[in-house]
């Protein structure tokens, strides 16, 4: 367990409890304890925190003094949030990130980047490598991020649900809809909270303690997403949540996923969460499956 203690922010204000003595210093139990204690930090950590979930490679690349210049505090917040989390420093931390980015394998990632920042002509060819090339990165961090346990955990909560209501707003709409496509296709009930034309509200009248409810979101979070998936909550039924940020409420779902998504000049594709959700859809269906099979 983490000691709690308190420390002074150079910049004269109250800084929150610190961790020290961290035993697990992996980057998987660093996230886990950003996104618990994300609402007591305050604004400039909160910006570090943002930015270390969001792009932890660059995290991993960069100086303090860089990072500080493209997040907008001062190289000193970092040290301050290295400290908040038991580390001795920024340096120790970012030995973290390394460590997850060679596990990662996360060369597609710095081949975007270098071309990026290249400048050269973005002919056909050249657009259509970059694209590939960053849906090959989402896809390899998945495959490095999440494990079988975590699945099969997730699946099993969708197979034992009465009904598996899936809710997406925005640019996640299709991977909610891609979901509920192929847990229909492997007979399991499933429903589309779409909320179409403001009837959200309405639609989660049909949630019950015996469902599941899958929130699929990505930073920002829609409103409407985050008021349903709360509901969901509160009515008692199982939560799963798929998200690119990892921060309350999201957090204290049942079973949640912190997905990467590769950016190309602001363009992200849903590869890895396309990907995962069919994973999902087919374990749940296996397991529905053999639950059918063994009932007389």
């Amino acid at each position: 367990m983490y000691e709690l203690k308190h420390t002074e922010r150079e910049d004269g204000d109250k800084m929150q409890t610190k961790h020290s003595n961290r035993d697990d210093k992996s980057f998987e139990a660093l996230r886990e304890q950003i996104a618990a204690d994300y609402d007591g930090l305050s604004k400039r950590l909160r910006l570090i925190a943002d930015f270390s979930l969001q792009d932890p490679s660059a995290v991993a690349l960069n100086t303090a003094a860089n990072l500080g210049e493209e997040i907008g505090v001062a190289p000193s917040a970092l040290v301050r949030f290295a400290k908040h989390f038991g580390f001795s420093g920024f340096s120790e931390m970012q030995a973290v990130f390394r460590e997850h980015l060679q596990a990662s394998s996360t060369s597609y990632k710095e081949r975007i980047r270098a071309l990026e920042e290249s400048g050269a002509t973005r002919d056909t060819g050249e657009m259509t490598d970059r694209f590939i090339e960053a849906g090959i990165a989402s896809l390899r961090d998945l495959q490095h991020s999440i494990s079988p346990e975590h699945i099969e955990a997730a699946a099993e909560l969708m197979a034992n649900a009465r009904i598996v209501h899936i809710l997406a707003q925005k640019r996640t709409f299709t991977a909610a809809t891609y979901l509920a496509y192929n847990l229909s296709r492997l007979d399991v009930p499933a429903n589309l909270l779409d909320g179409l034309g403001g009837t959200l509200e309405q639609q989660m009248v049909t949630v019950s303690p015996e469902d599941t409810v899958v929130a699929i979101s990505f930073n920002p979070s829609a409103g409407e997403t985050v008021e349903a998936f709360e509901r969901a909550r509160d009515i008692g039924a199982r939560t799963i949540v798929i998200t690119d940020l990892a921060r309350a409420p999201f957090i204290h779902a049942d079973s949640w996923f912190q997905i990467s998504e590769a950016s190309v000049d602001g363009f992200r594709s849903l590869n890895a969460t396309i990907s995962l959700a069919l994973i999902l859809a087919i374990r749940a269906g296996t397991i529905c499956a053999e639950m059918n099979s063994e009932t007389p």
